[in-house]
């Protein structure tokens, strides 16, 4: 919110070396989020949301069979439907087990025309991880994996270096507000990509205003389309630099405990937890459902206590962070004692 007031502040009343000073963020950002994937700024690219760096990587496939989870969120599907539509791919749709993401087992049923398999590294529903070094071993080192992280990006450290193509939305975990996110392209996924999206920021020379077309940036530049907001940017990378000071590690220790006092209301007070029951499995999702109970009529008993839930039609989702005080865990006590009495 601070880097938000103080570039909004300074764009408002620019002088000659304002532009040139907002435009910095975007580097600031670039080599945060590449120090906390493990990469390096080349292969890194600031995106305004994870969706666009999906639909990058599905019509920058040329063609051949791309798996992906049909139980998985939309975003990891459209893309896919109109990279079809547009006769370059061929989506086939996997249905792993209710709540759980794909699994080494299913990938194994690879076909020769398969080039990628796009997941999500953590379920949306209920926070299972997805074994993303697994995956990388079964499909092989000639096929793409593509991995929507936003669910994990964070709040938990998984096995990035095994996606080709890793994309991250900055306004869950992250809590850089909207419009910010970021993508990493592997050499593999920079060399059989076609950078069909690229805009006039993502070619060489992009400062030479000549009237010619500029080849393509030989970086993950290449999948940038033009200036995103430096406003954005700026708190984007106040973001990151703030997971960087604490650590990831330090975060999900933090999550991880209040997630095991949730778990243990949410079971003594005759719930049903929906997350994986192993912790190393969860990643700072709790999804629940009470018996003989209306998730709208729970949320509304949570409401009255200040606490917001994800509700779906058949559970609710709690997801905290760790600035989440002990309180907020009574605050849901109350509430499901409340729906007993």
């Amino acid at each position: 919110m601070a880097a938000t007031a103080r570039t909004t502040e300074e764009s408002a009343r620019p002088d000659h070396s304002t532009v040139d000073g907002l435009m910095q963020a975007d580097q600031a950002a670039r080599e945060s989020a590449a120090r906390l994937v493990g990469t390096d700024a080349r292969h890194t690219v600031l995106l305004p949301n994870a969706s666009t760096g999906l639909f990058h990587a599905a019509l920058g496939i040329r063609e051949g069979v791309v798996l992906a989870p049909r139980t998985d969120f939309p975003s990891n599907q459209y893309p896919w439907r109109r990279a079809a539509d547009l006769g370059r791919v061929t989506p086939r749709w996997l249905d792993p087990a209710p709540g759980e993401g794909i699994g080494p087992d299913l990938v194994r049923a690879l076909t020769d025309d398969t080039v990628a398999v796009s997941v999500s590294a953590v379920d949306f529903r209920t926070g299972d991880r997805a074994d993303l070094a697994a995956l990388r071993e079964a499909i092989g080192p000639d096929r793409l994996l593509i991995v929507d992280a936003i669910q994990a990006f964070g709040v938990t450290h998984m096995a990035w270096e095994a996606a080709d193509v890793l994309v991250v939305g900055g306004q869950k975990w992250l809590r850089a507000g909207w419009s910010t996110g970021f993508a990493t392209l592997s050499d593999r996924a920079l060399d059989s990509l076609e950078p069909v999206l690229t805009g006039w920021t993502g070619v060489e020379e992009a400062g030479l205003f000549d009237g010619t077309e500029h080849p393509p940036a030989v970086d993950a530049r290449r999948w940038s389309i033009t200036h995103l907001s430096p406003v954005a940017a700026a708190a984007f990378a106040a973001a990151l630099g703030l997971v960087e000071r604490h650590s990831v590690a330090a975060i999900e220790t933090v999550i991880a405990a209040r997630i095991a006092e949730l778990v243990e209301v949410v079971e003594r007070s005759g719930g049903r937890v929906l997350s994986p029951a192993e912790p190393s499995r969860r990643a700072g999702i709790l999804s629940f459902a009470l018996p003989d109970q209306d998730p709208l009529l729970v949320a509304k008993a949570l409401q009255a206590e200040g606490v917001t839930a994800t509700v779906r039609t058949d559970s609710l989702r709690l997801s905290p962070h760790a600035s989440t005080p002990h309180e907020a865990v009574e605050r849901v006590a109350a509430a499901l004692s409340s729906l007993r009495s």
